[in-house]
């Protein structure tokens, strides 16, 4: 149980850690360069955000549900060496 709760918090750390994400599509990288042209990094840094949130989700999410699952067929599993 230890185990898997350190592999757990090691994965969050490992995905809560922002990176840059330089990998956007032509007109949006225009738009950023542009805006950083002109000493705007705000639209940048959201930009780089927003991709950082849609890259995490599916795993925090993936990672809930194997926790669950587990959690679950734990008590399955002791239920029936109890009978």
């Amino acid at each position: 149980m230890v185990k898997v709760l350190k592999i757990g918090f090691l994965s969050l750390l490992g995905l809560l850690v922002h990176t840059a994400s330089f990998a956007q599509c032509a007109m949006c990288r225009a738009s950023v360069e542009n805006n950083v042209a002109n000493g705007d990094t705000s639209v940048a840094a959201g930009l780089n955000l927003g991709i950082m949130y849609l890259f995490v989700m599916p795993y925090l999410i993936a990672m809930a549900l194997g926790y669950f699952w587990y959690k679950n067929a734990k008590k399955r599993k002791s239920k029936i060496t109890f009978q």
